[in-house]
């Protein structure tokens, strides 16, 4: 490792710590990164909680935990690597733990959600317990949306009251760790966008 080290003088270490462009991408490329086996690792997790152990009454529900991730790249990143996150997120986990259809209900839930939370963002009227409110329920919307397409049947509607409580308290709690989690992300790495 000294021999590594003893290479560079002290100029070419200083040079290399200048922020470039190419220094902003890499810092960018190594979150993003990051952000995905985060999103992996909690879908996963999510996973391993028994519906009926949290309370939740409606087949499929689940606390949104990957979500967080989502949130903190549209708040640190942007738009549009919140956007690719998102649907790599339910690709991988899709083909690793579930199958092509509960990937379609992931999808139509994820891309809801998303358009939603990318539109309140960017009024810049609400923070992000609000847009994290409305993405949790209308990532509920968007999974209800493509039932009623798979099952040829309205009455998934029932469950909205639940998906909507759900949305809300999830989202509500989400919101919170997303702001906490984007705010120290900032702060270790504040050249990012």
């Amino acid at each position: 490792m000294k021999d590594l080290l003893g290479n560079f003088n002290g100029k070419e270490i200083k040079c290399m710590s200048k922020n470039t462009s190419s220094t902003k991408s890499v810092k960018r490329m190594t979150v993003f990164g990051l952000l995905i086996a985060l999103a992996f690792v909690l879908s996963y997790l999510e996973s391993l909680i028994p519906i009926a152990a949290v309370g939740l009454v409606v087949p499929g529900m689940k606390i949104g935990l990957a979500n967080i991730v989502v949130m903190v790249a549209l708040y640190t990143l942007g738009y549009k690597d919140a956007l690719i996150l998102s649907v790599v997120r339910v690709v991988l986990v899709g083909f690793t733990f579930g199958n092509v259809v509960s990937m379609w209900y992931s999808l139509a839930g994820s891309l809801m959600s998303f358009i939603v939370m990318a539109i309140l963002k960017k009024t810049d009227w609400f923070s992000m317990v609000p847009v994290s409110i409305a993405g949790g329920i209308f990532h509920n919307v968007g999974q209800v949306c493509i039932a009623m397409l798979i099952l040829e049947t309205g009455g998934v509607w029932a469950y909205m009251p639940a998906l909507f409580a759900s949305g809300v308290i999830t989202g509500f709690f989400i919101g919170l760790l997303g702001g906490e989690v984007s705010r120290r992300i900032r702060r270790a790495v504040p050249d990012l966008r």
